[in-house]
């Protein structure tokens, strides 16, 4: 099994979320103790998705983030570069376009999304600011940008708590349902080092993206940011 290091080679990412595939959704589900799924709900309010809108689920996995999108008739991509994701989320929902894709790069015209979205993957990819850029250049001008990512507990001594559960207890819960548990370590060491709530704001700024703005969940352990393209 493949744990990838933190300069987030993207050969090494992708090999260690296709070792994850099978299990990925229970394994959320028991590290998160229940909120992946308040947070799915979360983005999927933030979204706004209705009939004839276009969206793009960046890093979408086995594509369970994308299904509250396609329930409301809105015509949703799910996209993602381990392909060990796709071929998991096609045996689930092989109605669904999945397509293969890297966040840097993707392969998609100028202005083809009214929203575009990417839930816990952001912090995988190894240049953030040409994510972002990227993610900017396929939004239909009055478009927005959804971001659900892990971030930093507002409240000094629950952070403290946290990180603490990071290191030292979500390594040995991994063991316990997860096929590749040294992926989970790699998890808990890329949230510590990834960037606070104004830190991500100002990256998005910088991106082009305007109306920047952010709402924390669960005290600041995740935080939704969003930003509109003019």
């Amino acid at each position: 099994m493949t744990r990838a290091s933190l300069d987030k080679q993207p050969h090494e990412v992708a090999s260690m979320f296709d070792g994850v595939a099978a299990n990925y959704d229970l394994t959320n589900d028991v590290l998160s103790l229940g909120q992946a799924r308040l947070w799915r709900k979360e983005v999927a309010k933030a979204v706004g998705a209705r009939p004839g809108h276009t969206v793009l689920d960046l890093a979408a996995g086995t594509a369970t983030s994308s299904l509250p999108f396609a329930a409301t008739g809105a015509y949703v991509v799910p996209c993602d570069f381990s392909l060990g994701m796709l071929m998991e989320g096609k045996k689930k929902h092989d109605w669904l376009p999945l397509t293969a894709g890297d966040a840097t790069k993707l392969p998609f015209k100028d202005g083809s999304f009214d929203t575009v979205t990417i839930s816990f993957g952001l912090r995988n990819v190894q240049d953030t600011d040409a994510a972002l850029r990227e993610l900017y250049r396929v939004t239909k001008p009055g478009g927005q940008v959804v971001i659900c990512e892990f971030s930093q507990p507002t409240w000094a001594p629950f952070r403290t708590v946290y990180i603490e559960y990071l290191m030292r207890a979500l390594p040995p819960v991994a063991r316990a349902v997860s096929s590749n548990p040294d992926a989970y370590v790699y998890l808990a060491e890329s949230i510590r080092e990834w960037p606070d709530q104004p830190a991500l704001a100002a990256l998005l700024q910088k991106a082009g993206w305007s109306k920047v703005a952010w709402r924390n969940l669960s005290g600041g352990i995740v935080a939704l940011h969003r930003g509109t393209k003019d």
